[in-house]
């Protein structure tokens, strides 16, 4: 039998029949991926929010608070400068040794570069 031969009512009810497959297969895709747990779904049924008990809006308003009053004090205590520290000072003599050093290292390579040319 061909889709040509089929009555109006008959073929509302297959278009009908094919948007509940198309419903069907999202909520398929959805509890396959992980998305949507499976008890939750259902055909015309809406997942079941759940709801914070009162003891526990407390709790996060006491935590909450409690990070606020943290941020208001440290704005309002100046921290404590710490003492610079000293940078060790080098003598002349080593200055002088490390110079020489420095002197005698780029001597070499400069010569270095001249033989090769």
């Amino acid at each position: 039998m061909s889709i040509i031969h089929f009555s109006l009512s008959q073929l509302k009810r297959a278009a009908q029949i094919k948007e509940q497959i198309e419903k069907l297969q999202g909520e398929l895709l959805r509890v396959a991926s992980g998305s949507v747990p499976a008890k939750s779904i259902g055909v015309g049924v809406k997942p079941v929010r759940k709801k914070i008990s009162a003891t526990g809006i407390a709790k996060i308003r006491a935590a909450q608070k409690a990070r606020w009053a943290k941020i208001k004090i440290a704005k309002l205590v100046k921290p404590v400068a710490k003492a610079p520290v000293k940078k060790k000072k080098m003598s002349a003599a080593a200055k002088a040794k490390l110079s020489a050093l420095a002197k005698a290292r780029w001597t070499k390579i400069k010569k270095a570069g001249k033989k090769s040319l």
